[in-house]
Parts: C-alpha cells; structure tokens; sequence
C-alpha cells in the first residue's frame, strides 16, 4: 500500500449529466480540486450513491477514480453490497485496480445474523490482500453491527487489516465502546459530516471520512485539533455544524441534496442531479439558509 489510511479522507460524489449517466469531466474536477488539499486520500461510500448504481456503474466509476493520479494518497473504495458474492466481486476489482482498501456495509435489505454479518466480512477480507473498513451506517442505513463483530474481526484479521467507520446512534460513546472492548487496537474513522468531530477526535479517531462539499471546513478543524489549536478548531466547527444539522434534517437524501447544491454553487459540478427516486427537495428558505450557513463558514474560514 502507497500510504496510511489517516487524516481527512472526503467521500467522493458522483455527479450526473441530465440524462443520468455518470459526469466524467464533473468527477475529474471534484478530485483534482481535493487533491489539491491536505487531504490523506478519499474513499466512495453512500454519498456517493453506490446502491443507486449499477454494478458497471459502481465499477466504472471506480476505474475513473483509481486512474487520476493521487500521488502517495489513498482511494478506499466501497463494497457493500446484498451479498457475499457481490461484495467480493467488487472488492477484487477494486484491488486489480490498484485501489488502497475497501470499505464494506452489511446488506441492508435483510436482518443479518452475527454469525452471518461474520461470514459476509470474513469472506470479502480473505478475498483481498488490502484492508478493509468495516462501515456500520445504521444510524441512516441498515442494522447496527455488534460489537462482538467488530472484535472478532479485528483479533482474526489483525488492525492492519480491518478498520472501522461505527456510525450507530449514539455517535460518541459507541465510538468509545468499541475503541475500549478492542483495547484501544481498532483504527477508527469518523463519519459525521463534521458535526461530532470535535467530540470524536477527543475519543482517539485516526480519522474522518466527510463529504466533499464542506471539506474546507473539515480540513481546518481537523489541522487545528492536530496543532492543539481548540479556539481555531470552535471557530470554525460552530458553522460547520449548523450546515451539517441542515442536511441531517432529511437523512441521506438529505446529504445528498445538500452536497449536489453546494459542489454546483462551487462550480465542480455541472448539474446538481441524483439519481431517482428520492423524496426530499431543498425548499427556497432551507436554500437561503444554506447560502447564509456558507458565506459565515467561508469567513470562518477567512479569519
């Protein structure tokens, strides 16, 4: 592998034309402007919209992004998928590819046994030679993996091999529960947006995994709480916090009506189109609110 997985590692979005195919030249933008930060390297995940794509599409989507030239940077790529058989197709394409490590959910269109979620993420972490994050996104998305799991996975694979990303409500103390049940052994990632940052870098993370959209402001707080700077890292995370309480509102279509507006408003992107069905829209006033929210984190920013 290239480089460590740490740091700041933003999700990348997948942009669309209007005639809902994937925006090549949108998703090239997006990386070269990322890559032009202090970044640790990006992943894809499900504000990329993956179970929105087809199998091709998540793999051509893949391919596009492991091509741009990242320099010592990682690109952590996501697998989950309905079955075991899927992921790990995935997953080794993603390593033929020349991708870093993978990032799996648990299926999230059945109730999945703890032996079963075992086998899903034995069978895709044997399959590969490179890592594997371990994503539990059931505070928006699917089951919540016990934590009997985790430490399994972790005493069977080693902790360079697994990771973590534990976004289970709530954030904070399940976050320290599993640092504490596998001694302090696990790699853990964020994934809050920005919004419990500043309280989950206190609880040990190696990391944080946000959106693109607001990766300024992440990447500001992140540097201020690595120089011990707490001041710096408050004043920029108070309106980092409101827009991501904006986006939490509405759950992932939520996020993801919020990141499309402001990575077209930034100009990376040519439209900001997702893919159907979804069922919430940015109404004028929440669309006035976050130009406002954006323009006081731009001055934060600024100072």
């Amino acid at each position: 592998m290239s480089a460590t997985i740490a740091g700041v590692l933003p999700i990348v979005h997948t942009p669309f034309t209007e005639n809902d195919a994937i925006d090549v030249p949108s998703l090239q933008k997006q990386l070269h402007w990322a890559l032009d930060r202090s970044i640790g390297g990006y992943c894809t995940g499900m504000v990329s919209e993956l179970l929105r794509l087809s199998d091709d599409e998540r793999n051509e989507l893949h391919r596009e992004i492991a091509e741009v030239d990242r320099g010592n940077r990682v690109f952590v790529a996501g697998v989950g998928a309905e079955s075991i058989k899927q992921s790990c197709q995935f997953a080794e394409y993603a390593e033929s590819i020349g991708c870093d490590a993978v990032m799996a959910i648990p299926p999230v269109t059945t109730k999945t046994s703890e032996q079963d979620l075992l086998s899903y993420f034995r069978t895709i972490a044997s399959s590969i030679s490179i890592p594997v994050i371990i994503q539990d996104a059931s505070s928006y998305v699917g089951q919540e993996i016990p934590m009997t799991v985790n430490r399994e996975l972790l005493e069977r694979f080693g902790r360079d091999k697994i990771l973590f990303k534990p976004e289970a409500s709530p954030i904070g103390p399940k976050l320290s529960e599993l640092r504490d049940v596998t001694n302090g052994e696990a790699k853990i990632f964020e994934g809050s947006g920005g919004i419990s940052l500043m309280d989950s870098y206190q609880r040990g993370i190696s990391g944080t995994m946000p959106g693109m959209e607001f990766l300024d402001g992440v990447l500001a707080v992140w540097n201020a709480l690595e120089a011990g700077d707490i001041q710096r890292a408050y004043d920029v995370y108070f309106p980092l916090c409101a827009l991501v309480a904006l986006q939490l509102q509405a759950g992932l279509d939520g996020f993801l009506a919020v990141e499309k507006y402001v990575l077209k408003k930034r100009g990376l992107f040519a439209t900001d189109y997702r893919r159907k069905p979804y069922w919430f829209e940015l109404d004028d006033e929440t669309i006035a609110e976050l130009d406002r929210l954006l323009a006081k984190l731009d001055d934060a920013l600024a100072d």
